[in-house]
């Protein structure tokens, strides 16, 4: 009876696992609003935000994984292993920078902040970005993983950026438009604004 393959390192695989949950369920998030808005399923809005608390809980569970099994909470070789491999670095600033939206992400805390909510959780386009850096220099580099998951992030913040500026250009030529259109059907000699 086969059972659950944890390999000859199973602390590592755990480790890994959960890392690559964290940035799996990260990139996920990302896509709710892309699939919502191009699918027409308003209702997906509703998992992102249990959707943002997985990940902070796998991206959790994967530095206690690292600090606790991986390296037996000995606080030299960690100062060591951060020394040697910068990524660490990376990945413990990415998971710092998510505790603030995981713990404002209530309702409460939404009508709390107001505006500033909405710019707190924009963080979330500078942690993905260093989430799969750090992903990618684990490898080293090696494999076309690191690669397709950079692919992948590159799509989901470029559809945001042509959303939000293509919006505000249309907004910007919209009236203008308009304008134009309603001024070569209108009749010779009368003006848009006047009224017969």
């Amino acid at each position: 009876m086969p059972g659950f393959a944890l390999g000859v390192d199973p602390v590592r695989f755990v480790l890994d696992t959960l890392g690559k949950t964290a940035l799996n369920l990260l990139l996920i998030t990302l896509a709710v609003s892309p699939v919502r808005q191009l699918a027409g399923l308003s209702n997906l809005i509703r998992l992102r935000r249990m959707l943002g608390l997985f990940v902070v809980f796998y991206a959790s569970m994967h530095f206690l994984t690292y600090i606790g099994p991986f390296q037996g909470l000995s606080w030299p070789a960690i100062a060591q292993d951060i020394g040697k491999r910068p990524y660490i670095t990376i990945g413990f600033t990415s998971l710092l920078l998510l505790i603030p939206l995981a713990v404002t992400s209530t309702d409460k805390m939404m009508r709390r902040l107001g505006r500033r909510w909405q710019t707190l959780h924009r963080l979330i386009y500078l942690i993905a970005p260093l989430v799969v850096l750090h992903y990618w220099k684990m490898l080293k580099l090696a494999g076309r993983e690191p690669l397709v998951y950079a692919s992948i992030l590159a799509v989901l913040l470029a559809w945001r950026v042509w959303r939000r500026y293509g919006r505000a250009r249309r907004l910007r030529i919209g009236p203008a438009a308009a304008s134009k259109t309603v001024a070569s059907r209108a009749p010779a000699g009368t003006s848009v604004g006047s009224s017969n």
